[in-house]
Order: structure tokens, then C-alpha cells, then sequence
């Protein structure tokens, strides 16, 4: 793997699953802090020039034949300089996400379909600005994920009402859009959810913050500060992992600074897998 990309956010970036073009549309970059103490396996190919891990905040865009759905929609048009008393993350910018949804073709107003993995700030910000930019999608948001809404920390009335508005709820294993299905992964959140997306045989798992960095592959007994049930979330991961390493699979990791596609391979040891990126 070339070290540089782990320590850069991803431009704009497509693979083809079968029929569907699946692309990351940017909105921006996010630092997180690293751990302290520091962790065996963490080493420097990991770390930007402060010392941060590099990830991203964007979203998935779905497209076939003139359709279009989004996965996640972003931090929005914001920008958060880094709070020293935060545990884990440092600055946050957003914005971008419009520019490029245009650079592939894909105008806010004809997505049909905006689903969320789970409603923290990063992933739903496009999703509730005044005035609104996705005037025709529903607002897919996993049913246990809106029922523990009020768990969430930072999750305002506006960004509920906005959300409310375009709301349909739901449920694991639902089709959402053609060849796109919801796959519970709880944990990070109560209704944590990811996506399998499938055409003619292959088939890409956009996992949102099951995993936050290809370190989790390694080592997937690691885990966020963020997260609501570590140990449901670690039982979810390694399940994950395994699953990845099926055949005809890629994975999505939407916080993977400038490896977000890749395939999890085994390590021929029998010792763990590693993130492919592709």
C-alpha cells in the first residue's frame, strides 16, 4: 500500500458493481486525535504531519440509469476548528459535497434516495440545511436508529425537523433502491446500519462507521471513544471482516482517508486480514 495515500483525504473516486457505478463524493476531511496511550501497530505510515489520522466525510453515490441514491450526505457547509478537550477528534471541514455530485453528473434535486448509516453530525449535514438541497429524496433512516434518536449526542431539533420532513423508516434487509439493501450493523450507534450493494454477481458492503480506519481490520478489537456498545460493535466488525473476505466482494469505508474501496484479504498466516485497497 503507498503510505501517502493513509495520510490524505480521498478525491473523488468510482468502481463498477456490475451495472452500478458506486462512487465517494467528498464533502471533506476530519482529523482524529490518535490514542493515548499510543498502541503497538499504529505506527507513523498512519499519521499526517501533526501527528492526526487522516479520514474523510462524504457520501456513497449510487447510479443506474438515470437513477441516482446517496449514502450519507456529509458534515455540510461547515467548518469546526479542533476543540483540545475533545477526546478523539480534531478539525472538521465540509462542503464540498454539491461541487462533486456535479462533477459526476448528479444533480441534489434528482436523487431519489438519501439513506444515512446512522445520524451523527458527519453523515447527515447536507441533509439539513436551509433551504433544503435534496428537494425530491427520501430520507432513508434505519427504523432503531430514528427510535434512539434522542441518544444522540449533538443531534439538534433542527437537524430532526429537517430530517422528519423527508423521513421513511427503514428495516434490515430492506430494498431501498434497486440492488441496494440495508444491513444492520449496531454498536457505533443503536441503529448503526450498512449497505450491500449488488449487481450480477459481485457485490460492495459500504460498512459507514463500523470500521473507522483499515487499522480495525488488523485489529478489530479496537474501537472509538464514540462508540455506543463497544463490545456489540466489536462482535458486528469481526463478522464484517469475515464477510469481506467472501468472494466477488469489495468494501467501502467511508473514513478511510484515500483507501475507501478495497477487498480484505487474509494475511496467509492465519493470524488476521488486512484492507486491499483497490
Amino acid at each position: 500500500m503507498n503510505d501517502r495515500r493513509l495520510r490524505r483525504p480521498s478525491a473523488v473516486c468510482s468502481v463498477q458493481v456490475g451495472d452500478l457505478k458506486v462512487s465517494y463524493v467528498p464533502d471533506g476531511a476530519m482529523l482524529f486525535k490518535p490514542p493515548e496511550p499510543p498502541r503497538a501497530g499504529l505506527g507513523a505510515a498512519y499519521l499526517n504531519d501533526t501527528a492526526h489520522l487522516v479520514a474523510n466525510t462524504g457520501g456513497l453515490l449510487v447510479q443506474s440509469d438515470g437513477r441516482a441514491l446517496l449514502i450519507d450526505a456529509g458534515f455540510g457547509p461547515h467548518s469546526v476548528p479542533e476543540d483540545p478537550d475533545h477526546p478523539y477528534i480534531g478539525s472538521v471541514h465540509g462542503g464540498s459535497l454539491p461541487d462533486n455530485l456535479a462533477r459526476l453528473g448528479a444533480r441534489p434535486d434528482e436523487i431519489e434516495v438519501v439513506a444515512f448509516t446512522h445520524l451523527h453530525r458527519d453523515h447527515i449535514g447536507w441533509a439539513c440545511t436551509d433551504p433544503p438541497v435534496f428537494t425530491a429524496a427520501a430520507f432513508a433512516v434505519p427504523k432503531s436508529e430514528w427510535e434512539n434518536r434522542h441518544q444522540v449526542p449533538g443531534l439538534t431539533a433542527g437537524a430532526l425537523a429537517a430530517l422528519e420532513r423527508r423521513l421513511r423508516l427503514v428495516v434490515p434487509g430492506e430494498e431501498i433502491f434497486p440492488g441496494v439493501q440495508t444491513l444492520a450493523l449496531p454498536g457505533h450507534t443503536a441503529g448503526h446500519t450498512g449497505f450491500t450493494i449488488t449487481s450480477r454477481g459481485r457485490r460492495l458492503l459500504a460498512f459507514g462507521d463500523a470500521l473507522h480506519s483499515p487499522l480495525q481490520v488488523r485489529h478489530p478489537e479496537w474501537f472509538t471513544v464514540s462508540e455506543g456498545d463497544p463490545a456489540q460493535s466489536e462482535r458486528h466488525r469481526r463478522r464484517l471482516i469475515s464477510e469481506l473476505q467472501q468472494p466477488d466482494t469489495l468494501g467501502f469505508g467511508i473514513h478511510f482517508a484515500d483507501v475507501v474501496f478495497g477487498q480484505v484479504v487474509p494475511d496467509g498466516a492465519g493470524e488476521g486480514a488486512d484492507w486491499l485497497p483497490v
